[in-house]
């Protein structure tokens, strides 16, 4: 059994949420996209347990935080203050008994105090599909008709610096989807708030941004507005990418490194065999990118050297087991969700958890 490194914290520990010192104080840029100082891990702190599958987490602006269940539909919201997570809302429509499926991501709008709404990802009894709602209200469904699949449903998204919604999509396991930009698997799909196709993207009349993906489920940006991506790969390379607008990164003809094709994909910036990784979640903060590794049972620290990546450091190995989910919290710290009860871990008794890690 893996060692827990703490319990529920009470109220004064989730209380550090928007108050101050070392962890609102963030580490002076370099100025080039190159790494800040004082990126180390203080002590991980369990804020809940005995959650089933929790998948994505954003913050409401009061410091509420909000957690997707997979395996539930049900969001659950624990307070800033502390407390036991309650359902907030349950999406009625999650098919929950879909392999890799359910309710994955969630992202908060970034104009919530006017307009209240919540989006989430989740797969239903047809497809996976992204939806919009208020918490107390019903939901608008915006983006439709991705393939479901047992495994490989992409399902993080994000608000972008632009105020452009990214979602990821899987293959959904055919792989021929990926090369087809009028297919929507196997993408980064960027839309308007509203599910509408923003003019700018690389084709007006199409959501993709990119393609060529075989199931992404992190994304994040950096200081200087650039957007780095996680990969599953098959059998040979797990895949850090910088996303670039209309770039082609290559599954199925390309897992990894090597591209042969005279520059047609793009390339990876870093990559792992898949027993030290199946990279999850990502988040970036103080000059390095954070990857949650599923199958490697750890969390990786990235430098990020402008365009390109230093060398990935493996930090907790084995403490927590599958990490789905790493986020920012509005507090600066790192916010961790696992996956120990989706089939595929050994969980704890309190698995499963969200782990707050304040930085030093």
């Amino acid at each position: 059994m893996r060692h827990v490194v703490a319990t529920l914290i009470a109220a004064a520990a989730i209380g550090l949420l928007g108050c101050g010192g070392d962890d609102d104080d963030p580490s002076p840029s370099t100025g080039d996209g190159g790494p800040a100082q004082r990126a180390e891990l203080g002590e991980p702190e369990v804020v809940a347990t005995g959650l089933q599958v929790p998948w994505g987490m954003d913050w409401l602006p009061n410091g509420d935080l909000l957690v997707a269940e997979r395996t539930t539909g049900n969001i659950l919201r624990i307070p800033r203050g502390g407390g036991e997570p309650v359902v907030a809302k349950r999406l009625p429509n999650v098919d929950e008994n879909i392999g890799e499926g359910g309710l994955l991501g969630i992202a908060v709008s970034p104009d919530y105090e006017e307009d209240g709404q919540v989006y989430a990802y989740y797969t239903g009894r047809q497809d996976n599909r992204v939806v919009h709602f208020s918490l107390d209200g019903d939901e608008r469904p915006i983006v439709t008709g991705i393939y479901r699949s047992t495994n490989h449903d992409g399902g993080r998204i994000a608000f972008g610096p632009d105020g452009k919604l990214y979602v990821t999509t899987g293959d959904g396991l055919e792989p021929s989807r990926s090369q087809d930009v009028r297919n929507p698997g196997g993408k980064i799909l960027r839309i308007e708030p509203d599910g509408s196709i923003p003019e700018d993207n690389p084709d007006p009349q199409l959501p993709y941004w990119t393609l060529g993906h075989r199931n992404v489920q992190g994304i994040a940006w950096d200081d200087e507005g650039r957007l780095w991506a996680t990969e599953f790969g098959e059998s040979d390379a797990d895949e850090v990418n910088l996303i670039q607008k209309g770039r082609n990164y290559g599954w199925p003809e390309v897992e990894g490194e090597g591209d042969t094709h005279g520059g047609k994909y793009t390339n990876p910036l870093v990559t792992w065999s898949v027993d030290e990784a199946s990279p999850s979640g990502m988040a970036y903060a103080r000059g390095h990118l954070w990857v949650g590794a599923l199958r490697g049972e750890r969390l990786w620290r990235i430098p990020v050297e402008g365009d390109r990546l230093g060398e990935p450091e493996a930090l907790l190995e084995g403490e927590f087991g599958r990490i789905r989910t790493v986020a920012v919290g509005p507090d600066g710290a790192l916010w961790l969700t696992t996956s120990n009860r989706d089939g595929r871990g050994d969980p704890d008794d309190d698995d499963d958890r969200v782990i707050r890690i304040p930085f030093r």
